[in-house]
């Protein structure tokens, strides 16, 4: 989906004038942006953002001492988005508090099956009924599901060294997944606009047995979050130097209320490497494996890079904070292997308005794989094996690396404040056997870095 936002802030940049030296930032800042984004199932998103930050005395600058984060994002045909988050690291000597819920509504959510490559996409049929050939009706809603999602999380990360922290965390969350509304979909379209196939994805999964009826609609997961992480970078909204590593384990079992119980770890490595001081050129890469401890992980809690602290758990893998110009979750299953890697420029910055201003340009490559996938046995009624068949053999045996590219520019205002607008475009889309299998590219505006 492409985004514009559309920021006061960025329109008073053109009146700037140049200084060579920052200051340090005490009391409140606010960072507003109104947002506008058109999707073709979901319609136009209308909504509006705002990072609220208290710096204090400035003793703590460039990091603060708290801050708060709220979105609200509606959508023309039904879709919404509702953030609240929640970040403070002085009032509890020694603790960092965070918490938070996100809520979202999606009428047309990605789904592309299980094991990446070994799930085959159909990108001819998709672009034939997306205006490319009047006689194909539209096929992108076979790889949509009807979602809500309600994730809420509060976590304490503790000092045992300057550098080492412990975590402790308890995150519920509910997911209720399902067909699409065809009559959404379908909403205010004509002829082959109008979606016309019998069944989606989703649906042929479930008459396959791929997904069980247990887990077909979501449920209800409550989870204790455990964790170590080792943390030595410079400052935290645009770091240039140190390493930020962390290992989590994911407990969701029976007894504290979960529907589907199950059990996962997280391994994250990124480290920054200065290679023109003063935040002028930086390389920085992330590593990270998401795994299954016993294998009975339901479908909907897969495709997510794990998180504690103030960041909620994120879509992946595919989008913007995982492996941009991908489709959306376009890689799930039980273990998979995500990486990243950047190159960021600093090519000018200034103070405006007793703000402190920068402009960076970044260079990356993304990729993701599974390594394990869920179980792809057919276990359905004997009428729908054929249809089955036809589908396996389209797919891989087992999937390989997915590959993406890109380049990006952020505007920083005070070091925390980032607003990013990146274009990434997957390998498969130039060409090979695999072409298309990644879809053709994407644009993303957002804010912050990836790590």
């Amino acid at each position: 989906m492409k985004r514009i936002v559309l920021t006061a802030a960025m329109a008073s940049i053109c009146l700037a004038a140049f200084a060579q030296e920052g200051e340090i930032k005490t009391g409140y800042s606010l960072g507003p942006v109104p947002a506008i984004a058109f999707d073709a199932d979901k319609g136009f998103q209308y909504g509006a953002l705002c990072n609220i930050y208290n710096f204090g005395d400035g003793s703590n600058y460039p990091n603060y001492n708290s801050m708060t984060y709220v979105e609200a994002s509606f959508f023309t045909k039904g879709s919404k988005l509702f953030t609240l988050n929640y970040d403070n690291r002085v009032s509890i000597p020694g603790v960092r508090l965070s918490g938070g819920v996100t809520a979202s509504i999606d009428k047309a959510m990605d789904f592309y099956g299980f094991g990446g490559y070994s799930a085959f996409y159909n990108s001819a049929r998709v672009d034939a009924g997306s205006g490319k050939d009047a006689a194909q009706s539209y096929y992108a809603p076979y790889y949509r599901v009807d979602r809500v999602q309600i994730l809420g999380n509060i976590d304490f990360i503790g000092n045992i060294t300057d550098r080492l922290q412990w975590e402790l965390g308890y995150h519920p969350s509910y997911f209720k997944e399902g067909a699409i509304d065809r009559e959404s979909i379908n909403k205010g379209k004509e002829g082959s606009a109008v979606y016309q196939e019998p069944s989606t994805l989703y649906e042929d999964y479930l008459d396959w047995g791929l997904i069980s009826p247990e887990e077909a609609e979501g449920g209800f997961s409550s989870t204790l979050r455990l964790g170590l992480q080792y943390d030595s970078r410079d400052k935290e909204g645009a770091p240039t130097r140190g390493i930020w590593a962390e290992g989590h384990l994911s407990l969701s079992p029976g007894w504290l209320g979960t529907r589907n119980p199950h059990y996962r770890y997280s391994l994250t490595m990124r480290q920054y490497f200065p290679l023109i001081d003063n935040d002028i050129l930086t390389f920085a890469y992330r590593l990270n494996y998401e795994g299954s401890i016993g294998g009975k992980d339901p479908y909907y809690i897969l495709p997510y890079i794990t998180r504690m602290g103030l960041s909620y758990d994120r879509d992946g893998m595919g989008g913007y904070d995982t492996v941009r110009g991908m489709l959306r979750d376009r890689v799930a299953g039980l273990d998979m292997a995500t990486w990243t890697a950047e190159m960021r420029w600093r090519f000018v910055r200034f103070v405006l308005w007793k703000q402190n201003i920068a402009f960076g340009l970044t260079l990356f490559t993304d990729g993701s794989m599974v390594t394990r996938n869920r179980d792809l046995s057919f276990a359905g009624t004997a009428s729908a094996k054929p249809a089955y068949d036809a589908y396996i053999s389209q797919g891989q045996a087992k999937d390989r690396p997915h590959l993406t590219a890109g380049a990006g520019l952020r505007f920083i205002m005070n070091e925390n404040f980032i607003i990013a607008f990146e274009y990434g475009a997957p390998f498969t889309a130039f060409g090979g056997p695999l072409k298309g299998q990644d879809g053709p590219g994407a644009f993303y505006i957002n804010t912050g870095y990836l790590f």
